[in-house]
């Protein structure tokens, strides 16, 4: 098959619309939904070998091709400002997706399901955030704030904010979490200073300060796992 030729002159099985009827969404390649989003290409690129090379530009990962930008998006020839919006729309579409609340609230049973909780407010960020998870006396999830917005090399938590709203929700416990843009999973000393002194506050108002977790694209670091909330 000639990807160069336009989508209409290739086989029915080839075109990524027809395919997705034939065969289901699972079978289409990370191409040729993106293709679908931008519907077409340019008179010598079809829209699958435009979406080839934009994800190609991204070492074909979708966490680094979820993070461009509209301008970024547009450096590509074919993609105008119509065509990177509805990207990034459907970009936005899967993170609210993965966002969503079932009806039953989670209950939190290890660091990884809470780091599965977490991770949709932390995806495609490039500045650093810290989050707290806030928890009922038998650790299902009551709501998550974030209480910090910072630049790319840190953020500044507030141990009022974190138990005045926890006080405000009726939280027994709580779980920290803030994301390393850097893609560096080990704590830092402020990181384990600020979790201690956290630690200790919440003890005297009755409230347990249960996990802190960094988060990356690569995975978590959980201070509870590596023994690190009762240093």
């Amino acid at each position: 098959m000639n990807s160069n030729l336009s989508i209409k002159a290739w086989a029915e099985d080839d075109r990524p619309r027809e395919k997705m009827a034939i065969k289901g969404k699972s079978a289409l390649s990370d191409a040729e939904l993106v293709a679908i989003i931008i519907g077409s290409g340019t008179p010598t690129k079809s829209a699958v070998l435009l979406a080839q090379e934009m994800l190609h530009a991204c070492d074909n990962d979708l966490q680094l091709f979820g993070k461009m930008n509209i301008k970024e998006m547009q450096q590509f020839k074919g993609i105008g400002q119509a065509k990177a919006i509805s990207l990034l729309a459907a970009i936005e579409l899967g993170r609210r997706r993965k966002e969503t609340k079932s009806l039953e609230r989670m209950q939190i049973t290890s660091a990884r399901v809470a780091y599965e909780e977490l991770i949709p407010n932390f995806m495609d960020l490039s500045h650093e955030e810290f989050h707290v998870l806030y928890l009922t006396n038998s650790n299902r999830v009551i709501c998550t704030k974030c209480v910090s917005v910072g630049g790319l090399t840190g953020t500044v938590a507030d141990g009022k904010i974190i138990f005045r709203e926890a006080l405000a929700v009726n939280a027994c416990g709580i779980i920290l979490a803030h994301n390393h843009p850097s893609g560096t999973l080990a704590p830092s000393d402020l990181d384990i200073r600020l979790t201690r002194e956290l630690k200790n506050f919440g003890k005297l108002i009755q409230i347990q300060v249960l996990d802190h977790l960094i988060i990356t694209d690569r995975g978590f670091f959980s201070f509870a796992d590596e023994d690190l909330m009762n240093s």
